[in-house]
């Protein structure tokens, strides 16, 4: 079964070749002046979020039924249509056969790999003509972006002959990075709602899932090593009820075995999603303080957080053996997580438990450092020397520049878009994720009518975001890898309610990090977003429709 489904309650011609049958340069230079001055009303027709770089809208439709068939002219498609079937199943109640050789030249979709000129992965072109639909990729996840569109351009009412339009897409991705993260700290999520979660990721073109997993609240990974992380860290005995609340008392737990890691991991890689774990160090790290109180400064007794915040207790950064039971964790964080980040946290970390702990002290002394912020660089700088000793890079929020950026790491900057400037002007990798663009716990509208940590994040400036800051030379923004949005869970306790906060400002976010920049346009983005607030309905998720005006 597809996992999406309701848990709970004037554009410049592309610069690439197009060679597969559909298309030939003649064809393609004759339609370049329709191209060119009617992507945007067609993208009205298409109604595809995100715009893809250049549209022709034909005459006439094809109809995709039961007796259609895919045809994998390029073998390494099959996960892309293993999701289109599945997507088919789900909502419109049938499947279409699969086969591995040309069989036919009509009432088929093509897939194949098509060259096509272009620096991010993910180009594709898609064709549709009264006989078949064609899509051809740069690459495998070129194809899957193409089923992504091809998804877009189906009808949204339950049918067994779903007719689409005819017409000619070339599209490519404008950043590499286009990302979504979780918080599964502060509220655990089941495996079930991680996969949908990962699904929003695909059905958006988007390639990266930033997997939330410690925190003061809750450790919600299985370490072998050390068991008490998940008997003891991932547990805590009361909830705040909201803001600045007491606690209500009742036991909440949660974690994820290593098998389930692994099947989610594997999940995303069909998708072309790579999942980024973040292991929160040397501040939020209060519920692993819990199960073994000696990574402490005051050596305990301490308890897994229930209120949210910021507390004092963190890693001590002085001892040893800190060091070594971090090493230890990454080591089987990296055996469950193939991806090239490792993501490290680094934020928010009080210093006064450092300024009074003789240990703290005794190696700010002995390496020479200036100060407690120069001790969470060496800190930093230790576990990237570990991370790249292993093949990793580490990534952290924009704290880590405090004391010295590590020599290798790449910059999250959270705290507006200063940090994620400084880094790119030193030539660091940044990924752009402010809080006043992208955090998606912030409220949708000054009408909001549920509980929210504070603020208000319209979708209009969503999707007014621009993740390249002018203050950046040509040269500098090329440190700039993309951008991602953020969902902190501290009011978000069950699926609906992150649902809610998430659509639509995920679409919006989709067209910012992969259409152009020239071909994003607000009007025209609210007239596609009528027929996705219908496929959301066909999805039977959450959405919030308050905010749509900045001022709202």
């Amino acid at each position: 079964m597809f996992i999406i489904k309701k848990i709970t309650s004037a554009l410049p011609l592309p610069q690439f070749l197009i060679k597969n049958q559909n298309f030939n340069m003649k064809k393609l230079l004759l339609a370049a002046g329709v191209i060119i001055f009617s992507v945007t009303s067609f993208s009205q027709s298409l109604s595809i979020i995100p715009a893809p770089a250049s549209v022709t809208l034909n005459q006439g439709t094809f109809t995709i039924t039961p007796s259609t068939k895919i045809i994998l002219e390029a073998p390494a498609a099959k996960k892309s249509a293993d999701f289109f079937n599945k997507y088919l199943k789900e909502y419109y109640g049938f499947t279409l056969p699969v086969a591995k050789e040309k069989t036919a030249e009509s009432n088929a979709v093509i897939l194949n790999f098509d060259k096509m000129e272009n620096s991010i992965p993910g180009a594709y072109n898609l064709s549709v003509d009264k006989n078949k639909v064609y899509i051809g990729g740069d690459n495998e996840q070129g194809i899957f972006y193409g089923i992504q569109t091809l998804i877009q351009l189906l009808p949204v009412e339950k049918s067994t002959s779903l007719a689409i339009k005819q017409c000619n897409i070339i599209d490519s991705p404008r950043f590499a990075y286009r990302g979504l993260h979780l918080d599964c700290g502060r509220h655990f999520f089941s495996v079930d709602f991680v996969k949908q979660y990962i699904d929003f990721i695909a059905l958006h073109k988007m390639n990266t899932f930033h997997w939330h997993l410690t925190e003061d609240q809750g450790w919600r990974i299985e370490i072998k090593k050390y068991p008490l992380l998940t008997q003891v860290g991932s547990c805590r005995n009361g909830t705040a009820t909201g803001h600045n609340k007491e606690s209500d008392n009742i036991k909440y737990c949660g974690y994820y075995t290593q098998e389930q890691i692994k099947e989610v991991v594997k999940y995303a890689a069909d998708r072309y999603i790579t999942i980024i774990p973040e292991i929160e160090m040397p501040g939020h790290g209060l519920a692993a303080l819990a199960a073994y109180p000696y990574l402490g400064c005051t050596k305990g007794p301490y308890q897994v957080g229930q209120k949210w915040g910021v507390f004092p207790d963190v890693f001590c950064a002085g001892n040893d053996s800190t060091y070594k039971f971090i090493e230890n964790v990454l080591d089987e964080v990296m055996a469950l997580f193939p991806s090239k980040y490792i993501h490290i946290g680094g934020d928010e970390c009080p210093k006064t438990r450092w300024q009074t702990c003789p240990v703290c002290q005794a190696r700010i002394k002995s390496e020479g450092l200036k100060d407690e912020h120069a001790l969470q660089s060496y800190f930093i700088q230790r576990i990237e020397k570990y991370l790249n000793s292993k093949g990793r890079q580490i990534i952290g929020w924009d704290e880590i520049l405090e004391g010295g950026l590590a020599p290798n790491a790449t910059v999250m900057s959270w705290r507006g878009e200063q940090g994620g400037i400084d880094a790119a002007k030193q030539h660091h990798k940044v990924v752009m994720t402010p809080g006043s663009y992208v955090y998606f716990d912030h409220s949708q509208s000054k009408k909001e009518d549920s509980l929210t940590i504070g603020g208000d994040l319209p979708l209009q400036v969503v999707y007014n975001y621009e993740p390249i800051p002018a203050a950046l030379t040509a040269d500098e923004a090329n440190y700039v890898l993309g951008a991602q949005a953020n969902v902190w869970s501290e009011y978000m306790a069950n699926p609906a309610k992150v649902e809610y906060m998430l659509f639509p400002r995920l679409s919006a976010l989709s067209e910012v990090l992969w259409s152009g920049k020239g071909n994003k346009n607000w009007d025209d983005f609210l007239t596609r977003m009528q027929a996705q607030y219908k496929r959301y309905d066909l999805w039977k998720v959450m959405y919030n429709t308050k905010g749509i005006n900045k001022g709202e």
